[in-house]
């Protein structure tokens, strides 16, 4: 099931005995969890009938012990097992999925993608609650921050949202927790719309000197504009530390050298997804593609590796400004 579905039933109070969910994406287990620990219980049923355990101080057995006590003056009792991908023998918890006792709401956060071919992860998937949670892409990223921000009844553009995703990373609780910083500085203007200068302003990534504005100088050969901005990032090493310039650049042209493998290029859905870029960027990466042949992108990929190596002390005494002068030299020239 997905979470939407899972958090559905939930709001209905359709209550099941067993909730897995699993996945590589922590965000929406943390989602579902926190529902049911908040919600399904009032505040005095909680001091009897609610218990938390993590999956390294406990053990599977001591947790379906748990599982099988009667609740004490209320309808249900809550059993959450944080962490559950560190808990031994998981596995033994098939048998009780067999007979699972009606009035426990048992929660197994197991953040970690479960083998679907196992027979535990097939037996999950027919006796109880099962949800993959599954990491969201990089170039779907943007995409997801738009729909998200809508669906808080405010407002993004597209330039934004990636400037967010390239800098904050696909950590979805972290994005969505400097989105609702952002909702309160929103609320004291008395607007509705998330601008690169509210970013600029309130979570301290420049509009101008990011790494996003790096790639597009570079894609573009604009050797004024890329070396200003990689001259900023050496006076603010704390903000942009090369692997983080380094990751941007790899990823980058990485992208770019997939479009000349693309047998489709002219449905340009699958020319998005092939390279893993965010359709509304895809024309930037085809001009790009006319100023760099694919030898030189293999020749730029290898320079990358070696300044990802001189970044690390291999071969190299230099400080890490004068290191990314160098990479951005050998890029355009």
């Amino acid at each position: 099931m997905t979470h939407e579905a899972v958090l559905k039933d939930l709001r209905d109070k359709k209550y099941h005995p067993v909730y897995f969910l699993s996945g590589e994406e922590p965000y929406y287990i943390d989602v579902v969890s926190d529902f049911i620990s908040a919600n399904v219980l009032n505040e005095a049923e909680k001091s009897f009938n609610q218990t938390v355990y993590y999956g390294k101080d406990t053990s599977i057995e001591n947790v379906i012990t748990t599982a099988r006590r009667f609740p004490m003056m209320a309808s249900h009792q809550v059993v959450i097992v944080k962490e559950a991908q560190d808990l031994k023998k998981i596995d033994i918890l098939d048998k009780y999925l067999d007979a699972p006792l009606k009035s426990t709401i048992l929660v197994i956060c197991y953040k970690k993608k479960l083998d679907g071919r196992t027979n535990f992860a097939k037996s999950l998937q027919k006796k109880c609650i099962y949800m993959d949670s599954e990491k969201i892409r990089d170039y779907k990223l943007p995409d997801w921050i738009v729909g998200h921000v809508m669906s808080i009844g405010y407002e993004i553009d597209m330039k934004s949202a990636v400037l967010l995703g390239d800098y904050l990373g696909a950590d979805l609780g972290k994005i969505i927790g400097e989105i609702n910083k952002l909702k309160i500085v929103l609320e004291t203007k008395k607007t509705k719309k998330i601008t690169p200068e509210l970013i600029e302003q309130n979570i301290g990534i420049s509009k101008e000197y990011n790494p996003l504005e790096l790639n597009n100088a570079l894609m573009k050969k604009d050797v004024l504009k890329a070396n200003t901005i990689i001259r900023y990032f050496g006076k603010n090493p704390r903000e942009y530390p090369m692997p983080l310039i380094i990751g941007f650049l790899f990823n980058t042209f990485s992208k770019l050298l997939i479009y000349y493998y693309v047998e489709n290029k002219t449905d340009k859905k699958v020319l998005a997804d092939s390279m893993g870029v965010p359709p509304f960027f895809l024309n930037d990466y085809i001009d790009a593609a006319k100023r760099y042949p694919a030898r030189k992108l293999v020749e730029i990929i290898s320079v990358i590796r070696e300044y990802d190596l001189k970044s690390k002390g291999v071969n190299a005494d230099t400080d890490d400004g004068e290191l990314m002068k160098e990479l951005v030299y050998k890029i355009l020239h």
